[in-house]
């Protein structure tokens, strides 16, 4: 078959292929890395970063459902600057782009994040919005137009890179969140972030995970994830990293096609290491088999009734 342009542009960011490791599920590629070159991968998005070093919630925190899981991890991490110390030159040293995942507990920790990683060197920065905002009483900020603004303004006042925000699915209407922070200055936007749930054991009748409730992931919340991506695409004028439940080629193109300029792999990593260069070959095929001649002229091309 004849060759095809996997290369894409996210917010003026070029990548080799459309496809990023997701945050959370990736760590800092450097297990993965034993497993194969992950320069065959378009970026990483490392895992959450927070201004300090954080141990996380307390275990269980992992619980498997049916298609799919449930964490609650925490956001344990080793912090920004040491992030930027031991992981960040070894990532530099890879050919693939590097994003940075942040996470803070009010607009001023967010913007010196922003401002240490930006002279870093890093290639982008995705701020998740869904952690609690102290400011607001433990609200998230991805839950209201007003803070998610907030937080996206400060941010991109002291970038110096692309900013991503990243979106909780977990609203009544995404595009209102979505369209809040275009207008407060983001470059792109990724979504979703993981919906909430809960599993309980019948034996000790006690919930599963030590802190009652997780963050849900996998193939189960797939169809969720495509529609809150075509909605988003069809709201602002930014492009969109989807995931949510992409776990093969097929999962990737049909994401593409609601909008997405780019896509991301989690929860799959974790049954299958293999998972995100599996995706990028398995799309370039089906870009290969419908005769395109660039594998981004998928995005927002579903024929909507």
């Amino acid at each position: 078959m004849p060759d095809i342009d996997m290369s894409v542009n996210l917010a003026g960011m070029t990548m080799k292929n459309p496809i990023v490791a997701a945050s959370g599920a990736f760590g800092f590629g450097a297990e993965y890395g034993e497993f194969y070159d992950i320069s065959r991968l378009g970026g990483i998005c490392v895992k959450g970063l927070t201004p300090k070093r954080r141990e996380g919630n307390p275990p269980p925190r992992i619980a498997e459902t049916p298609m799919g899981m449930l964490n609650s991890v925490g956001l344990q991490n080793p912090g920004v600057d040491a992030f930027i110390e031991k992981e960040l030159p070894r990532l530099k040293g890879i050919d693939i782009r590097v994003i940075a995942n942040i996470s803070g507990s009010t607009p001023e920790e967010y913007g010196e994040m922003c401002e240490k990683l930006s002279d870093a060197g890093v290639d982008m920065i995705e701020v998740n919005i869904s952690c609690p905002n102290v400011k607001a009483g433990g609200l998230a900020y991805g839950t209201r137009p007003g803070l998610a603004a907030e937080v996206t303004e400060v941010a991109r006042r002291h970038a110096r890179v692309p900013v991503m925000v990243k979106l909780s699915p977990n609203v009544t209407d995404i595009t209102e969140i979505a369209r809040a922070v275009e207008g407060a200055g983001a470059d792109a936007i990724s979504l979703i972030n993981t919906i909430r749930g809960m599993r309980i054991d019948l034996n000790t009748r006690r919930p599963i995970l030590r802190m009652n409730t997780g963050g849900l992931s996998g193939p189960a919340v797939f169809p969720v994830a495509v529609r809150m991506v075509w909605e988003v695409a069809g709201a602002v004028k930014v492009p969109v990293l989807g995931m949510g439940g992409v776990s093969r080629g097929a999962d990737a193109a049909e994401m593409m096609l609601a909008g997405a300029a780019a896509v991301a792999v989690g929860a799959a990593c974790f049954s299958d290491p293999y998972a995100p260069v599996k995706t990028v070959d398995e799309l370039a095929e089906i870009g290969r088999a419908q005769g395109l001649g660039r594998i981004s002229e998928l995005t927002g091309a579903v024929r909507a009734w």
